[in-house]
C-alpha cells in the first residue's frame, strides 16, 4: 500500500550480504555455484565476511578441454578425459601439477590485459609435440584391442593409427600437449593466479592446423591474477577516518518504547462499529481505495496501481504515516460515504516515479469501528507483557529492549557507513572470475532467502538456477558486486597492513559451534571450508573493531 509509509528501525544495510547457510542437494547439483560458496549453517548468528578469499590456483592434475571422441569398433574409454566442446571459443582448465622435464624449453610471451588478466602466449617447439605424440601412440598401444593382435602385443604404428583413426590421435596428442605444457606455461604467475581462473582461448581447430601444418603449437591462456589495491589518496587513507553516521529518529528508544507500549495497550482493547457519526482520530476504518493522475488532458489520466487497495485497515493514530492530507481529507467519512480529494505525492516520498505527482484520490469507508480500552493500571500488566505485575514494570522491559536494539542499530549503522567510507577509497582492476565467484554468491543466498519464505518446488528452482537467470542478476547488480568486492579487499588488505590477529580459541569455539549447527540440521560440511569461513567472519570483525577506534565519529539524528 502506497499510503503506508517505510519505518525502519534503521536504515541499516547489511555489509556483507553472504550466505550463511549451506545449500540443499538440489542447489548443489546446479553449477552456477562456485565451489567457494559459503557453506555456514542456517542459523549461523554471525554476520559472514569474505574479507580474504581470494583462492590462488592449486594446480589440479585433472584437465578437461575438448569433446569426447568416439574410436571405432572399440569399447574402451580414452586416456584423456575431456569435457567442453572443441568449438567454443575458450575452454577453462584446471591446470596440472605435473612438472615433468620437457626435453626443449616453451617461449611464453606475457601480456597484461584490463581487470587483472594476464594473456600468455605459448609456443610449443616441434621436439616437446613430438614427444608427447609417442607417449599419446604408446598409451594407446596398451588400451586398444586391434582385431589380429594379442593383448600388449605390439602393433605396427600405421595399424594401430589406422585403426584408432588420425583425427583422434591428433586430438589425443594436441590434449597431451595442453597438460603437460600448461603448468610449465603458468610459472610466471604462480602465487598469482586466482583459483579456476585458467582458460585456453585458442580455438583447436586452429590449434589443430598450427600442429598439422607445423608440427608444432601454439595457444593463447587467459588468467585472472590477485588485484593490487589503490588507497586514494594514500596507503595511510584509512587510517583517519571521519565518518558521519545517520541515525533514524524511529530507533530513538523512548520514543519507541512508548509507540510500543501504546500499540500493546490498544491491541487489549475491544473494536466496536461506530454507528451514529463519521471518522475521528483514534478510530479504525476499513477503506476501499484508488487514485488516478490529474491532468487537463484526459486521454493522459493514468491510474496508480500501487496506491490501490481493497480492505484497507486504516488506524488512523497512524496519521503520520501515511500520504499528507489524506487523513484531514477522510476526517467526518461516514459507514458507506465515498469520498474524492485531490493530493500531491512530496518531492522526499520514497518511490521516485511519484514524487510530485498530482492525484485524485476515491475513497470508500466500508466499515467503521471505535476501541472500546480497558482502564489502564497494574490490574491488565500481564496482557501488556506477561510476567508483569505493574504498568511502569511493563514500560521499563519495553525501555530496555529497545535500549538494546538501539545500541545494535548505532553500531551497526557505523559499521555500515565505515564500509561505505572505505570503498570509495580504493581503485581496484576486479577480474571477472572474481566477480562472477562474489555475484553467484549473492545470488545463492538471495535464493536460499526466497526458498526459505516461499517453498519453491524442483522447477521453480531450476529456473532460478539457470544460466540465463543468474547472467541477468549479475548484470543487472554489476555495481552492487563491484561495491562489495572492493570493501572486502580493501578490509582484508587493512588486516594485513595493520598485523590485526584473532584469539585462537574464538576460531576454535567458532567452528565447533558451526559444525554442530550442521550436525543438528543433517547437513553435510567440509570442516576446512567452514575454518576458513569462520577465519574470515573473525578477521572482518578484527578490522571493523580496529576502524571503530581509529576513526572520527559524528552521529546524526534525522
Amino acid at each position: 500500500m502506497i499510503l503506508i509509509l517505510y519505518v525502519s528501525v534503521c536504515k541499516v544495510r547489511v555489509a556483507m550480504e553472504l550466505c550463511t547457510r549451506t545449500f540443499t542437494s538440489f542447489l548443489l547439483s546446479n553449477s552456477f555455484f562456485s565451489s567457494n560458496t559459503l557453506l555456514l549453517p542456517a542459523n549461523a548468528k554471525a554476520t559472514v565476511f569474505k574479507f580474504n578469499s581470494l583462492k590462488l590456483s592449486s594446480f589440479s592434475p585433472h584437465i578437461h578441454l575438448f569433446q569426447p571422441f568416439q574410436f571405432p569398433h572399440t569399447s574402451f574409454s580414452s586416456p584423456f578425459t575431456v569435457s567442453a566442446t572443441s568449438s567454443s571459443s575458450s575452454s577453462s582448465v584446471a591446470v596440472g601439477t605435473e612438472q615433468d622435464r620437457l626435453p626443449a624449453e616453451l617461449n611464453v610471451t606475457e601480456t597484461e590485459q584490463l581487470n587483472s588478466t594476464v594473456k600468455l602466449h605459448v609456443e610449443v617447439p616441434p621436439l616437446v609435440c613430438e614427444d608427447c605424440y609417442k607417449r599419446v601412440i604408446a598409451e594407446f598401444m596398451k588400451q586398444a584391442k586391434v582385431p589380429g593382435f594379442r593383448p600388449g602385443k605390439k602393433v605396427p604404428e600405421d595399424i594401430l593409427i589406422s585403426y584408432v583413426g588420425r583425427q583422434n590421435v591428433q586430438k589425443a596428442t594436441i590434449e597431451s600437449i595442453l597438460r603437460r605444457t600448461l603448468s610449465h606455461a603458468m610459472t610466471s604467475v604462480t602465487g598469482r593466479a586466482l583459483q579456476d581462473s585458467v582458460r585456453i582461448v585458442t580455438k583447436f581447430p586452429e590449434m589443430e592446423k598450427t600442429y598439422s601444418s607445423l608440427g608444432s603449437l601454439r595457444y593463447d591462456v587467459l588468467v585472472d591474477i590477485a588485484p593490487e589495491i589503490k588507497w586514494i589518496p594514500d596507503n595511510n587513507a584509512y587510517k583517519n577516518l571521519k565518518i558521519v553516521v545517520e541515525i533514524d529518529s524511529d530507533i530513538d528508544a523512548k520514543i519507541t518504547s512508548e509507540q510500543e507500549f501504546k500499540r500493546r495497550y490498544k491491541s487489549i482493547g475491544a473494536l466496536k462499529v461506530v454507528a451514529d457519526r463519521g471518522l475521528q482520530v483514534g478510530d479504525v476504518a476499513l477503506l476501499d481505495i484508488s487514485a488516478t493522475t490529474i491532468d487537463q488532458d484526459e486521454s493522459n489520466v493514468k491510474n496508480i496501481p500501487s496506491a490501490e487497495s481493497k480492505g484497507f485497515n486504516f488506524d488512523t493514530e497512524d496519521g503520520d504515516k501515511v500520504l499528507p492530507g489524506f487523513l484531514d481529507s477522510i476526517i467526518g467519512i461516514h459507514r458507506g460515504e465515498s469520498k474524492s480529494f485531490p493530493l500531491v505525492f512530496p518531492e522526499t516520498w520514497t518511490q521516485e516515479n511519484l514524487r510530485g505527482v498530482h492525484a485524485q484520490f476515491n475513497v470508500e469507508c466500508k466499515e467503521l469501528f471505535y476501541r472500546d480500552l480497558p482502564e489502564l493500571d497494574d490490574s491488565i500488566a500481564d496482557k501488556l507483557l506477561p510476567g508483569c505485575s505493574t504498568v511502569e514494570q511493563v514500560k521499563d522491559l519495553l525501555l530496555q529492549r529497545c535500549l538494546e536494539v538501539e545500541q545494535t542499530a548505532r553500531e551497526q549503522a557505523t559499521d555500515n557507513a565505515i564500509l561505505d567510507q572505505i570503498t570509495k577509497m580504493v581503485e581496484v582492476d576486479i577480474p571477472q572470475s572474481l566477480f562472477e565467484e562474489q555475484g553467484r554468491q549473492l545470488y545463492g543466498a538471495n535464493l536460499l532467502e526466497i526458498q526459505a519464505k516461499m517453498k519453491l518446488n524442483e522447477q521453480q528452482l531450476a529456473s532460478l538456477s539457470s544460466p540465463k537467470a543468474v547472467n541477468q542478476y549479475l548484470e543487472h547488480q554489476k555495481e552492487n558486486i563491484t561495491n562489495l568486492i572492493k570493501q572486502n579487499l580493501a578490509v582484508g588488505d587493512i588486516y594485513r597492513r595493520e598485523n590485526l590477529q584473532f584469539a585462537t580459541e574464538d576460531l576454535v569455539k567458532e567452528v565447533e559451534n558451526s559444525i554442530a549447527e550442521f550436525k543438528r540440521q543433517n547437513q553435510e560440511y567440509d570442516e576446512e571450508r567452514v575454518k576458513d569461513q569462520v577465519q574470515e567472519i573473525l578477521e572482518g570483525a578484527k578490522v571493523l573493531e580496529w576502524l571503530r577506534e581509529h576513526a572520527e565519529i559524528q552521529y546524526i539524528t534525522r
